[in-house]
């Protein structure tokens, strides 16, 4: 039976990905050695890493406009410290928008004052606020683009000349928009980009520049990583190679325009049933809904022993929405194919007419 993945991170990845990178484990590029054993530093590796740089830069239209990509470790918590200890002096600005965003908060409330300019934690993180004010003195601004456990997206990123830092480790290559209107942008691998175990972290030479610490530890310092290209420490050699290929398939496959029109597709697909069927409810504003992670509720709660049963019975991996939530939650990120949101949608109109 096929398998319909569903879960949110880590997540569904290409097929033909799985087994470019199985192949590579065996034998990288005719060397005779695997992808696991081999040096960093041979010519094979730097190709790769120089490769998923370039590649990063290219698939976000950054080429030529002074931005680094870089490949580090600890995923998006790690740059929820990185951050501040980098470019945190005076205060900083956060949009609090979700169980991230508000973990961010914290590790910045670490080095300095941080300014929450907004928050929709009083309604349990239903909605993207819009109606803020970003300080003009704030050494960054800080947001979250796509807020996986509550199904939320910001559609529009506010304007303004404080310099914009956004985690995007949910919704990563998955819509186009203008990339270079952000300073910093990071992302875990594990949504839409890789394997976990590696972050990407895209960052504007002037903001860069912008930091006067001299007492940030190496490992923490983006200068340091920039300097080093990406190759300070020891990489997350698999991941990013396992990156690559998922970024090549991308480019093979339109871009990243060509994934938005998939993504909305699926989207529009799944939550149209959700709308018209009587048995469930989204849980999320309708304007700020994600088009990564659709979270869902049955309105009978008795009924989800069934209702279990029919989509497991299907092939459907993954749909328990997180615990902060309940529920369901259906990740539709880059590789999950419009015919696996079909199949959902099939079982929630069966259900309806089963009762």
């Amino acid at each position: 039976m096929k398998i319909h993945n569903f879960s949110a991170g880590p997540c569904i990845l290409p097929q033909e990905v799985f087994q470019k990178s199985a192949a590579a484990i065996l034998d990288l590029n005719g060397t005779g050695l695997s992808i696991l054993e081999i040096s960093h530093r041979s010519p094979d590796f730097v190709a790769i890493m120089e490769e998923s740089r370039s590649l990063a830069i290219e698939l976000l239209d950054l080429e030529g406009k002074g931005y680094h990509a870089l490949f580090l470790q600890g995923g998006a918590s790690m740059e929820f410290l990185r951050v501040p200890y980098n470019f945190l002096s005076r205060k900083s600005a956060y949009l609090d928008t979700g169980t991230w965003a508000d973990l961010a908060i914290k590790e910045a409330n670490r080095f300095g004052e941080t300014d929450t300019v907004a928050s929709s934690k009083d309604q349990k993180y239903t909605y993207i606020p819009t109606d803020f004010t970003i300080p003009a003195d704030a050494d960054y601004f800080h947001c979250t683009s796509n807020n996986t456990i509550f199904g939320t997206q910001m559609k529009t990123f506010p304007i303004t000349d404080v310099p914009m830092v956004c985690d995007m480790s949910s919704d990563i290559f998955s819509r186009k928009i203008d990339f270079s209107q952000f300073d910093l942008i990071y992302a875990g691998a594990q949504k839409n980009l890789g394997p976990a175990g590696v972050t990407l972290v895209v960052i504007k030479d002037s903001f860069l520049k912008m930091t006067s610490k001299t007492d940030i530890p190496p490992i923490m310092d983006y200068r340091k990583h920039v300097e080093k290209e990406s190759m300070y420490n020891t990489p997350a050699v698999f991941a990013v190679y396992t990156s690559l290929l998922t970024m090549k398939w991308l480019k093979a496959n339109g871009g990243i325009l060509a994934m938005e029109q998939i993504n909305n597709a699926k989207a529009e697909l799944l939550y149209n049933e959700i709308d018209r069927n009587p048995f469930f409810s989204g849980t999320s504003n309708i304007p700020d809904r994600s088009a990564m992670n659709a979270t869902f509720v049955l309105n009978d709660v008795a009924m989800t022993q069934d209702f279990d049963l029919m989509w497991k019975a299907a092939g459907i991996s993954g749909l328990v929405g997180h615990r902060s939530v309940g529920g369901y939650r259906a990740s539709m990120y880059n590789a999950m194919p419009l015919e696996s949101v079909q199949i959902l949608v099939d079982v929630m109109k069966e259900f309806e007419l089963k009762r």
